[in-house]
C-alpha cells in the first residue's frame, strides 16, 4: 500500500492532466502548440523492480528536462487498454538550434535561383508515368548551409514552429534521448533509452505520424504529407508512377530517402532483366518441338535402343534413355542457346546496374546536401554504447580534439574474441556446403530407388527425375540452413557491436 500511495503521488505531481477535449489523432501537446517530437511509453506493473524502474524514470526524464526539452504525461487511462502512460517529448526553438548546431544540420539560406536542365522532348510521352509537381516537388530548391546559432539572420526562417522538418527534429530528440543519463548504477554510469527500453523502464520510443492517413485532415496545423503519400505513392494502382523521392525525404529524412530511391532504381533495372528473360524462355518454349537433343532421346530408334545403367547399387534397374523424353523437353525451356546469351548479358547488366547506381546516388547525395554526411557522422555521432565503455580520451592528431579512445589491451582482447567468432562462422558455412554435397550423393541413389519401387509416381517419374528431385530438395535444405544461420548471426553480430 505505502509502495501504491507514493507511485499516485509521484503520478499527480507530474500529471497535469488539461480536461479540454483533444482529438487522439492530434501531433500537437494539449497546448495545442507544442508539436509533439517522441514519445516513450511504459506499463503500469507493480512487480519486484517497480522501484528501479521508477527512479530512473524519474532522473531520466529529470535530466531530459534539464537538457531543455518538455515533457508531458498522458495519464493510462487514455491508452486503449488502461495500463500504458506516453509521456510526449516537445523539443523547443533554442534545444532545435543548439543541437541543429552540433550536429552540422544543413538548413536554406537562400532559394536556388540556377535555371534547371532544358526538357527532354521526349519527356511528354513520359507524363502518365510522373506524378503532379506539388507531390514531387513540395517545396522550392535552396542552397543550405550548417546550421550555427550566431548567424540565425542568414538563414530563410519565416517560421521557428516549421523551420526543422518532423524528420530533423525527431533525429535531434533522438540524439539527446541516446546519451541522456539517467542514473549510477554498479559504479558505473548508465544512460541512453535504448538500455531504458532493454530493461524494461520503458516498453517504446518513438516518434509520431502526421494526422490520418486515408482521410485528409482538417486540422490546419497538419501537412497531410501522409496522406498525399498513401494516395499518390503507397498504394498498388501507382505502382507504374515515378517515386516521389523528395516528398519521401522530407517525411522520413534521408536514410528512408535513400533507401527507396535505391528500390525503385533496382526495380527499374530488373524490369529489363525480366523482359529480356521472358523473350529467352519464350524462345526456349517456341523451339521446344525443334530441339534435336529431345527428339533424339525420344525416338524409339534412337534413345529407345540406349541402355542406361542403374541409379542405385541394389534395387535399380537397367532403363532406357528415352524414359526421360518429357523430363528432356521441360529442360530445354531453362537450357537452350538463349540461356548461353541470358548469363552474358546478365553480367553485362550487373555492371550497368552498379555503374548507373553509383550515378544516381551521387546526383541525389548533392540534390539533398549528403556529399559529406556520412564523413560528419562519423566525427559528430559516436555511438554512445562505446563512448560509455571508454574510460580514457586522446587527443585526435587530425581534429585536434579530445575523443574517447580503448586501450590497446582492451581492443586485442575485443579484436580476438572477433576474429575467432569470425572463423568459426566461415568454418560453419564451409562445413553445411559440404554437408549439402554430401547430403547430394546420398539422396540421389535414395530417390532413384524409391522411384523405381513405389508404382504411385511411376505416372510422374517421366517429369520428377531422381536428378531433379534431389536438386529440388538440395535447394530447399540450402534455404533453411541460410535461414537459421542468419537468425543466429544477426544476433551475434549486435553482441559484438555492443562488445
Amino acid at each position: 500500500q505505502q509502495r501504491g500511495r507514493r507511485y499516485n503521488l509521484f503520478l499527480k505531481q507530474r500529471l497535469r492532466i488539461d480536461k479540454r477535449h483533444q482529438s487522439k489523432d492530434s501531433i500537437f501537446f494539449r497546448d495545442g502548440v507544442r508539436r509533439i517530437d517522441f514519445v516513450l511509453s511504459y506499463v503500469d506493473d507493480l512487480n519486484k523492480e517497480w522501484e528501479k524502474k521508477l527512479e530512473r524514470r524519474k532522473e531520466f526524464e529529470s535530466n531530459l528536462q534539464k537538457a531543455g526539452l518538455e515533457l508531458e504525461t498522458e495519464d493510462k487511462k487514455e491508452s486503449e487498454d488502461g495500463k500504458i502512460y506516453f509521456v510526449k517529448i516537445h523539443a523547443p526553438w533554442e534545444v532545435l538550434i543548439t543541437y541543429a548546431e552540433v550536429l552540422n544540420i544543413k538548413v536554406p539560406i537562400k532559394e536556388n535561383d540556377i535555371p534547371s536542365t532544358v526538357e527532354n522532348p521526349l519527356d511528354c510521352m513520359l507524363a502518365p508515368l510522373r506524378l503532379p509537381e506539388k507531390v514531387m516537388h513540395p517545396e522550392p530548391d535552396y542552397f543550405t548551409a550548417p546550421f550555427s546559432k550566431d548567424k540565425q539572420e542568414l538563414y530563410l526562417i519565416n517560421d521557428e514552429s516549421t523551420f526543422f522538418s518532423p524528420s530533423m527534429r525527431n533525429r535531434i530528440v533522438n540524439y539527446i534521448l541516446t546519451r541522456c543519463p539517467y542514473g549510477t548504477e554498479e559504479g558505473k554510469k548508465k544512460f541512453g533509452i535504448k538500455r531504458l527500453l532493454n530493461n524494461g523502464t520503458y516498453s517504446a520510443a518513438y516518434p509520431l505520424h502526421d494526422c490520418q492517413y486515408w482521410k485528409k485532415a482538417n486540422d490546419p496545423n497538419c501537412d497531410n504529407e501522409r496522406y498525399t503519400l498513401y494516395m499518390e505513392w503507397a498504394r498498388f494502382l501507382r505502382f507504374y508512377k515515378e517515386q516521389p523521392l523528395d516528398l519521401i525525404r522530407k517525411y522520413y529524412g534521408e536514410k528512408i530517402g535513400i533507401y527507396f530511391a535505391w528500390l525503385g532504381f533496382y526495380t527499374e533495372m530488373l524490369f529489363l532483366a525480366a523482359v529480356v528473360g521472358l523473350i529467352c524462355f519464350l524462345y526456349g518454349l517456341f523451339t521446344m518441338d525443334e530441339n534435336m537433343s529431345s527428339k533424339e532421346i525420344c525416338d524409339p530408334e534412337i534413345g529407345g535402343e540406349i541402355i542406361m545403367c542403374p541409379l542405385c547399387d541394389r534395387e535399380c534397374e537397367y532403363w532406357r534413355l528415352n524414359t526421360t523424353c518429357e523430363s528432356s523437353e521441360y529442360s530445354h525451356l531453362f537450357d537452350n542457346v538463349a540461356t548461353l546469351f541470358f548469363a552474358i548479358f546478365m553480367g553485362i547488366w550487373v555492371t550497368l546496374f552498379l555503374e548507373f547506381w553509383k550515378r544516381r546516388q551521387a546526383r541525389l547525395k548533392y540534390e539533398w546536401d549528403l556529399v559529406d554526411f556520412e564523413e560528419e557522422q562519423q566525427q559528430l555521432q559516436l555511438r554512445p554504447e562505446y563512448e560509455a565503455k571508454c574510460t580514457q580520451k586522446k587527443k585526435n592528431p587530425v581534429t585536434q580534439e579530445m575523443e574517447p579512445y580503448l586501450p590497446l589491451t582492451s581492443q586485442a582482447v575485443r579484436f580476438c574474441i572477433s576474429g575467432t567468432t569470425v572463423l568459426f562462422w566461415v568454418s560453419l558455412i564451409i562445413a553445411s556446403m559440404i554437408a549439402v554435397i554430401v547430403y547430394r550423393l546420398a539422396v540421389y541413389a535414395a530417390f532413384a530407388s524409391l522411384m523405381e519401387n513405389t508404382q504411385s509416381l511411376e505416372s510422374i517419374s517421366g517429369l520428377l527425375t531422381p536428378q531433379l528431385a534431389t536438386s529440388v530438395t538440395a535447394s530447399c535444405l540450402n534455404f533453411v540452413i541460410i535461414m537459421i544461420l542468419n537468425f543466429f548471426y544477426e544476433r551475434i553480430a549486435i553482441w559484438i557491436t555492443d562488445m
